[in-house]
């Protein structure tokens, strides 16, 4: 029997229940019909869509937190939309400005960026500082992780 599991729409943040066997048959959100993955990294810089992500998501969520000032987030910012790609529909690719989203990067203690959290049944399982300026790097890393 195949697994149903949760998946935040990353457009209008409607939980859908999609068969796992069905996530790589491109699914659709049954509120938006938008696509529940499009291959590139989700803004999530309102705390509300965020934390929906995090809790409903049945989907592990990697997440970029950045800032528009920092030379390695925008060194990095090709590599990781590259690596979204690759990761989805396996987790959910997401990033957060943390100029736009301060209260985020103070809730999750980020002291320096940018830094990748790994989140699983909504809680921060691996967390990695510092720029990772490959798609295989972050591929890599992400997958390692989850094996854990």
């Amino acid at each position: 029997m195949t697994e149903t599991l949760h998946i935040v729409c990353p457009h209008c943040h409607t939980t859908n229940r999609v068969r796992e066997d069905q996530l790589a048959s491109a699914p659709t959100c049954g509120q938006c019909k938008q696509p529940l993955f499009a291959g590139h990294p989700v803004a999530l810089d309102d705390e509300a869509a965020f934390d929906k992500h995090i809790a409903r998501s049945q989907i592990p969520v990697l997440v970029d937190f950045w800032a528009p000032w920092c030379g390695p987030c925008r060194m990095m910012a090709p590599a990781y939309e590259q690596a979204a790609a690759q990761l989805e529909p396996q987790l959910r690719v997401a990033k957060v400005n943390t100029e736009a989203a301060p209260t985020l990067g103070t809730r999750y203690n980020i002291r320096s960026i940018p830094t990748l959290a790994l989140f699983v049944g909504g809680r921060e399982v691996a967390r990695q500082a510092g720029a990772l300026t490959h798609p295989a790097q972050i591929v890599q890393w992400a997958r390692a992780q989850l094996a854990r």
